[in-house]
């Protein structure tokens, strides 16, 4: 008696249409909600990851890369690896990256424009599908990032955006957080607010100065040229701070742009004996190690920097997927967190 002969036919692998047709959603709901982006509700979430388990649904790299003659790879620039914000916004990318089988090649522009321009050259020798960046403090100039786009590479920016460029971009509510902590200080008592910035063409400055001034502005509270200083790091607070806080019409609280500063403006008040927060309230941005580990502990307004990271790596693949034909802007809520250096 012959042996049956038996073929075995490997099932189709499915794709994101596919579970997009069994449970009557869009493609792009579906990208979204296996990234875990937090705009799709948790019940559709769960639907959808539970369908894609249960027929076994990879996500399909290999065609992304056969389309972009590309590597699965994405580029990551970042300002500076130290600080708290942006490694929260890389451990982010990294998680979601990890989850959807694409791979990152971070580097560092150590807020050097030169550098940073170097690093999209070497982006594109590597022939990367997309990039995720934040400019450099000094970034005034966009070829490079132009040449991505001419290149068909898409383009996220977080945190410091290029309003210049037609991309895609996430960001925090600068404004909203620097509107609730001013107001905060002020219906705490303050009223001489002095509002540490940083350079001046940067967004999130501009929107961090904005929230101050309209908060200043809704309480009544007078604001002059002085009391807004270029000052965004420890060591220039410590060299500013103190001949402020010992002139006549002193500052009753301070609104820096992140926590390295505030730290550096709690550390002043100290050198010249006053208390915080009885005499001066400092309030920072970011709610990094650095908020935690002062004495007082800092007042900040906190910044989400992992879903801002999350965030960003879904829109670059919604891209790269073809799954979001518009473009996306994504703004991440902030919220104020009150400790010792507030009243």
């Amino acid at each position: 008696m012959a042996e049956k002969e038996i073929i075995l036919m490997n099932k189709p692998q499915i794709t994101i249409k596919d579970i997009a047709r069994a449970l009557n959603v869009s493609p792009s709901t579906v990208s979204r909600a296996l990234k875990d982006n937090p705009d799709i509700s948790r019940e559709t979430r769960d639907l959808i990851h539970a369908y894609a388990r249960e027929h076994n649904y990879k996500p399909n790299v290999l065609a992304v890369n056969l389309r972009s003659s590309r590597s699965n790879t994405i580029g990551v620039i970042v300002p500076q690896l130290v600080h708290h914000f942006f490694s929260c916004v890389l451990s982010g990318i990294e998680t979601a990256a990890a989850e959807a089988g694409y791979n990152i090649i971070v580097a560092q522009s150590n807020e050097s424009y030169g550098q940073e321009v170097k690093i999209v050259h070497s982006f594109l020798a590597a022939r990367v599908c997309g990039v995720i960046a934040s400019l450099a403090k000094n970034t005034e100039q966009y070829d490079h990032y132009q040449e991505l786009l001419n290149n068909n590479i898409p383009i996220v920016f977080y945190d410091r955006i290029c309003t210049g460029l037609k991309t895609e971009r996430v960001v925090v509510d600068d404004y909203a957080g620097s509107f609730a902590a001013v107001e905060y200080m002020i219906q705490t008592g303050c009223k001489r607010i002095f509002f540490y910035g940083a350079d001046p063409h940067l967004e999130i400055t501009k929107n961090r100065r904005n929230g101050y001034l309209d908060a200043m502005k809704k309480y009544k509270v007078p604001v002059d040229d002085s009391m807004i200083k270029l000052c965004d790091n420890r060591e220039r607070a410590i060299a500013i701070t103190p001949d402020l806080l010992e002139s006549d019409n002193r500052p009753d609280g301070f609104f820096a742009i992140n926590d390295e500063t505030a730290a550096g403006i709690l550390y002043a008040c100290k050198l010249v004996g006053l208390k915080v927060p009885d005499e001066v309230s400092i309030c920072g941005f970011t709610d990094g190690a650095i908020a935690q580990s002062t004495d007082p502990k800092l007042t900040t307004v906190e910044q989400h920097g992992e879903e801002v990271g999350k965030s960003a790596f879904g829109i670059l693949t919604d891209k790269l997927e073809g799954s979001e034909e518009k473009s996306t802007n994504k703004i991440v809520r902030t919220n104020l967190v009150v400790r010792g250096t507030t009243k």
